[in-house]
């Protein structure tokens, strides 16, 4: 048995780029921080403030409430699985990109009280 489970909460690093895409499926990338504070070990050795940038990417019934209701700053929480895809760029170098495939996004912001709690449902996510 394997197991592929994220648990995300951090701040949203600029506003979702939301496309549409055929029979008007809707898609969010945004990028998420996660921060670690700065802390001191016993021996007195200070561990600096750490953050993680995340890509998350959102399908269908989530990406729309992500164009609605999410915003550089706000904090939210994800819930999902972790994808890496391969390319080659222009220059014929393979590249990797590792994203947060969300199946549930909670709005933990004060401003977004509105804001629903969504889980993506089977149908609504293309995997």
């Amino acid at each position: 048995m394997s197991v592929n489970k994220v648990i995300l909460i951090g701040n949203v690093g600029k506003d979702p780029d939301v496309r549409h895409l055929d029979r008007n499926v809707a898609v969010a990338n945004l990028v998420l921080a996660t921060t670690e504070r700065a802390y001191t070990l016993q021996n007195g050795t200070q561990v600096p403030e750490r953050t993680e940038w995340h890509n998350v990417v959102l399908w269908g019934g989530l990406a729309e409430v992500a164009e609605k209701y999410v915003h550089k700053g706000d904090r939210i929480y994800i819930e999902g699985k972790i994808r890496t895809n391969t390319y080659e760029d222009q220059n014929g170098i393979r590249r990797y990109r590792t994203e947060i495939l969300a199946e549930s996004m909670e709005m933990l912001s004060s401003r977004a009280t509105g804001a629903p709690a969504v889980e993506n449902t089977p149908s609504g996510v293309p995997f």
